[in-house]
């Protein structure tokens, strides 16, 4: 099973009004790893860096059950690993250190070079407990086949999505990227959430988290498909419940 996904980096430079192209992934089950640099002529490697100030052979991303950790090949680098939910949340990976324990659900791992070279990982299978259950009974823990953190952006995202349908249960009514960024917006951890940020998480929770297939009819790629397919899962699942709508700034009465 996959556990950890790396997304390259692009290798072409697009304007902000181009469409976005599919993103480029290596899927790692634990014990697997892909080694990040230059590479050699002819040999690349799994996560190319293409800069003359990285390394051939800069480090390597090992999955680990549902984290994974970082080598820094490097003798004088130091790399950095964002926490991408996080508020400036961030870890230093000194030279030669192996085996760096990554704990962040969505990270970017920084490289220095004279443009900073960067790719994300993602462990999207990090389990949490199950509500009221205070005692570890004996034998294996209960796992969700769906694994949300209610602290994350993604989260708050998802919530908004659905806020329409939790309210009032016979609303069709799904909102659009510019009314969920204007509902979240109030939040102090989403001040600066952008348009094209807001797009990241819908197709992180819709590709990774929650998984959705095609529709037979194409829904998932449609203009809006998408995010009715994932209130339509998220509720039908209860993955988001009407005591999470606290979380949410209070509504302006129009």
């Amino acid at each position: 099973m996959t556990t950890v996904i790396v997304q390259l980096p692009d290798v072409t430079v697009r304007h902000s009004d181009d469409p976005r192209p599919e993103p480029r992934l290596v899927r790692l089950s634990p014990g697997q790893s892909a080694e990040f640099g230059r590479g050699e002529p002819g040999a690349p490697l799994p996560i190319p860096l293409r800069d003359p100030a990285v390394s051939r052979c800069a480090g390597q991303v090992t999955a680990v059950e549902d984290y994974w950790r970082l080598c820094n090949y490097s003798a004088a680098a130091t790399y950095v690993v964002e926490n991408l939910e996080g508020a400036g949340e961030h870890i230093r990976v000194a030279p030669g250190r192996i085996g760096a324990p990554v704990p962040f659900e969505m990270s970017r791992v920084i490289l220095p070079a004279e443009t900073p070279m960067e790719f994300k990982v993602f462990a999207p299978q990090h389990a949490y407990a199950e509500p009221g259950c205070d005692d570890t009974p004996a034998g294996e823990p209960t796992t969700s086949p769906f694994s949300l953190n209610p602290s994350s952006k993604y989260f708050l995202v998802l919530l908004a999505l659905c806020e329409p349908r939790l309210r009032s249960p016979s609303s069709a009514v799904v909102p659009g990227v510019g009314e969920v960024l204007e509902r979240l917006r109030p939040l102090p951890s989403c001040h600066d959430l952008s348009r094209s940020a807001l797009n990241y998480h819908i197709d992180y929770l819709a590709d990774t988290k929650l998984r959705l297939r095609e529709g037979p009819d194409g829904s998932h790629s449609r203009a809006g498909g998408k995010r009715e397919r994932l209130v339509s899962l998220a509720l039908r699942f209860n993955l988001v419940r009407e005591e999470h709508l606290a979380m949410l700034p209070s509504a302006v009465r129009r």
